[in-house]
C-alpha cells in the first residue's frame, strides 16, 4: 500500500483543509459549502444575537434553512419560531430558504442541487449524512457549532477511520434498500460504525438514487460520521434530471489501495424482508418472524423513504385493496415535488382510494411532533429511521421499522405482514 493512498474521507478532508495528506484521527479545519438548519434555526441564532448584530452572517450562500419539523405550526410556540426564522432570512437576505410545505430538509438539499459530488456539507441534524448518496461528505453537528459557523464559516472535524462495505448481487422487489440497510445495521450494531466513514463499494450501480439516499440516510443509525457512494452514471443521470449543472463538480473517491479499518460484504441476492423491533434499530429479524403482530398505525414516508419510488412501491401493494379497519395509514411525501409527481402519475389516487391519509410534506409524525402521535400501547410500523422509546411522541408506544412494501402490506391486514401474502 502506498503511504499516500487515502480513503474518501481522508481525501476530501485533505483537499478541503489545504493539505496533501491527512491521517485518521487528525484534526482539520474546513470551510463547508453549506450549513443546513431547520426549525432549530431559531434556537441557533438565539445563541449569537449580539454577534449577528455586530458582524452579520459571514456568507449569505452558506446557510440552507428549511421549515419542516413542525409544519404547519402546531402551536403558538412553533409559529413564533417560524416567524423569527423568516425575519432572520429577510434581514440577511439569505437565498436558500424553503418555507412550510416545500419538503423535508434532507430531500430538498439534494433535490434543489445544493449538495454536489465532492462537496462538504454540515447540518444541525443527525441525518445530514444523507447527502453521501450523491458523493458529498456530509455530517451532523450540534447547534453551538452551527451558530459559530454562521459567524466564521469554518469548523473543525476529526478525520474518521473508514469501514468498506462491499455489495454483491442485486435487490429484487419487494425487498428494498431499506431492508438492506436494516440488515447491515443489524449485523454491525447501532454503534458498530461509531465516528467512522462508511463507503459502499461493489455492485452499487444496481442501486437507484432513491436506494442510495435511504442507505446513506441511515448511516448515522450505526453511528457513522458519514456514509457515501461513488459518483457514477446513476449520479450523473440524477443531476441531469433535476437540471443541476456539474461543470464545477469534483467527485472524490477512495484510492484503490486505500487502507480500511475493516471490510464487510453483503449479498443483495440473499437480502430478505426484515423489520427492526422496538426500541432499537439493530433489533432486526425477518418479517415472517414478526408476522401477525397487530399494528394500529402505518407510516410511509419521511426523509428515509418518502420519495416517489417508495410511494410507487406502496401503491403496487395497495392497488385495489383497502386499509384494514383496525389501523390507519399515513403517507408523508418527502417534498412538494414528490407530492406533485404522485398526483400526476395517479399514485396519490391509488393510495387515497385504499384509505390512506396523505399529509403535507414534512417531518411531524416521525419525531412525534404532530400529525401522527401514538397513544400508549399502540404499535406503528414505519419506514422512518428511528424506533427508540418515545420517538413518535409516546414513551409507552412501540415502533417497528420496515420497507415501504412491508408497511403497505401491513396496512392491508392490520398486522405485520410479508408483502408476498397480499400481492
Amino acid at each position: 500500500m502506498s503511504g499516500t493512498s487515502m480513503t474518501f474521507a481522508q481525501k476530501i478532508l485533505a483537499r478541503r483543509s489545504g493539505k496533501c495528506f491527512v491521517r485518521p484521527g487528525e484534526i482539520v479545519m474546513i470551510g463547508p459549502d453549506h450549513l443546513l438548519t431547520h426549525d432549530n434555526t431559531a434556537a441557533i441564532i438565539g445563541k449569537i444575537e449580539k454577534e449577528l448584530d455586530r458582524y452579520g452572517v459571514i456568507n449569505r450562500d452558506l446557510p440552507v434553512i428549511v421549515l419542516d419539523h413542525v409544519t404547519p405550526a402546531a402551536a403558538e410556540e412553533n409559529a413564533r419560531q417560524h416567524q423569527r426564522i423568516r425575519e432572520f432570512v429577510r434581514r440577511f437576505q439569505l437565498p436558500h430558504f424553503f418555507d412550510v410545505g416545500e419538503g423535508i430538509c434532507h430531500q430538498l438539499v439534494v433535490e434543489k442541487g445544493l449538495a454536489l459530488p465532492g462537496q462538504v456539507i454540515v447540518g444541525s441534524d443527525s441525518h445530514t449524512c444523507s447527502y453521501g448518496a450523491v458523493n458529498a461528505f456530509s455530517t451532523g453537528i450540534d447547534r453551538t457549532e452551527a451558530a459559530a459557523l454562521m459567524l466564521t464559516g469554518e469548523t473543525w472535524l476529526k478525520v474518521p477511520e473508514t469501514i468498506r462495505i462491499e455489495l454483491t448481487g442485486k435487490l429484487r422487489f419487494p425487498v428494498s434498500a431499506k431492508d438492506l440497510i436494516l440488515q447491515i445495521i443489524g449485523e454491525l450494531g447501532a454503534d458498530g460504525a461509531n465516528y467512522r466513514s462508511v463507503e459502499f463499494h461493489g455492485r452499487v450501480g444496481t442501486l437507484s438514487m432513491s436506494d442510495r439516499f435511504t442507505m446513506a440516510n441511515m448511516g448515522v443509525e450505526m453511528g457513522a460520521k458519514n456514509a457515501v457512494f461513488p459518483f457514477d452514471e446513476v449520479t450523473g443521470q440524477y443531476f441531469e434530471s433535476i437540471g443541476a449543472g456539474l461543470e464545477e463538480n469534483h467527485p472524490v473517491w477512495a484510492d484503490s489501495n486505500a487502507e480500511y479499518e475493516r471490510t464487510e460484504t453483503f449479498d443483495m441476492d440473499r437480502c430478505g424482508l426484515v423489520v427492526a423491533l422496538p426500541h432499537q434499530v439493530d433489533r432486526v429479524q425477518p418479517v415472517k418472524e414478526a408476522a401477525g403482530t397487530p399494528v394500529q398505525q402505518c407510516l410511509i414516508g419521511t426523509c428515509t423513504n418518502g420519495r416517489i419510488e417508495d410511494l410507487q412501491a406502496a401503491a403496487r401493494i395497495l392497488k385495489g385493496k383497502k386499509v384494514a379497519s383496525t389501523t390507519r395509514l399515513l403517507i408523508l411525501p418527502a417534498s412538494r415535488s414528490v407530492m406533485r409527481e404522485a398526483v400526476r402519475t395517479g399514485i396519490a389516487g391509488i393510495l387515497l382510494e385504499a384509505g390512506a391519509t396523505i399529509l403535507p410534506p414534512g417531518c411531524g409524525p416521525c419525531l412525534g411532533a404532530h400529525q401522527g402521535v401514538l397513544a400508549p400501547g399502540e404499535r406503528c410500523i414505519s419506514t422512518a429511521n428511528r424506533n427508540f422509546r418515545g420517538r413518535m411522541g409516546c414513551k409507552e408506544a412501540f415502533i417497528y421499522l420496515a420497507g415501504p412494501a412491508t408497511v403497505a402490506a401491513s396496512a392491508v391486514t392490520g398486522t405485520i405482514t410479508d408483502p408476498g401474502e397480499v400481492l
